[in-house]
């Protein structure tokens, strides 16, 4: 019988996929996507700027791109809103590629590796406690990318995925464009509150579906 314990196989597979490029091109990166280069690049594609943007934010799912330098980005060129309903619909489409691309390439090479009981014990585990984990690691580096590639592995349920997806990474985006938009460098406040929001946002969504759920008995 293989062990349970195994399932912690995938996690660490996805993270050192992850984390190697940024260990690998992450200083590059990240001078070549500074703010100031962010913004020049911004400017001299004024008319597609929105898509480079998202595209940016999608990308971070297999580059080490600097998404809170993009986010703050489309915040300084298209103001707090609009900026950040594209870092918001940036953010969610990433999500949603990992959880897809995950669900229909990647379950076949976890149960290699884990085995079918591990990957059991991952949908119990992400049954109860998956929804806040994705609303929050929207706003988290790395572990954003590896949670929603765990939930498509584990089979979570999609629109349960899309709902703490959405309720992550429209907080996150619009924090970002905010900051982006008045100037300020420092995102330490901006983490701990697109952190807070979207677990407090899930929390409230599975309130309201059980009271519903109760009520058609």
């Amino acid at each position: 019988m293989i062990p349970r314990r195994r399932i912690w196989l995938v996690p660490a597979l996805l993270l050192t996929a992850i984390i190697v490029p940024f260990l690998i091109w992450g200083d590059a990166f990240e001078s070549l996507l500074s703010m100031d280069a962010m913004r020049v690049l911004f400017e001299k594609n004024l008319r597609f700027a929105w898509l480079i943007g998202i595209a940016l934010l999608v990308a971070d799912l297999f580059l080490p791109i600097p998404s809170t330098v993009v986010m703050s980005s489309l915040g300084w060129l298209y103001g707090p809103l609009t900026g950040g309903l594209i870092a918001s619909t940036g953010l969610f489409f990433s999500a949603y590629l990992a959880y897809q691309l995950s669900r229909h390439l990647g379950r076949r090479l976890a149960v290699r590796l884990a085995g079918e009981e591990s990957l059991t014990a991952a949908v119990e585990w992400f049954s109860q406690a998956g929804g806040p984990c994705i609303a929050i690691s929207r706003c988290l580096p790395v572990l954003s990318e590896a949670i929603a590639c765990l939930a498509g592995l584990s089979g979570f349920p999609q629109r349960q995925f899309l709902t703490a997806a959405l309720f992550g990474s429209v907080p996150t985006g619009f924090v970002f464009a905010y900051i982006g938009h008045m100037g300020r460098k420092d995102s330490t406040a901006a983490i701990a509150l697109s952190a807070i929001i979207p677990v407090l946002l899930w929390f409230l969504y599975r309130r309201i579906s059980s009271t519903k759920a109760r009520q058609k008995i």
